[in-house]
């Protein structure tokens, strides 16, 4: 294991966290909004890939998970927030 799974761990976060978003609002695919959710998930694992050194470990791979997570629920309500708009890619 190395760094790339804490990046690879930190996209399936932000990508489990959009599925799981969209299921639950029973509204059809939209794929400008999942588009977003994906680019946002590939800046956390960017920077989670970045950030990590030394033994990559269980515990920093369900970090990077909950972190990619966190980084796409962040993004989209502060761009609904600012911008009025859940689906703008920052």
């Amino acid at each position: 294991m190395g760094v790339e799974a804490v990046a690879i761990a930190a996209f399936v976060g932000g990508m489990s966290v959009a599925l799981l978003g969209w299921a639950e609002s029973q509204e059809p695919f939209n794929p400008r909004k999942f588009l977003a959710s994906v680019i946002r998930s590939l800046i956390a694992a960017l920077v989670f890939s970045i950030g990590s050194s030394g033994e990559i470990t269980w515990p920093n791979l369900f970090y990077a998970y909950l972190g990619g997570a966190g980084v796409d629920v962040l993004g989209n309500r502060l761009s609904a927030k600012l911008i009025g708009k859940g689906g703008f890619p920052l």
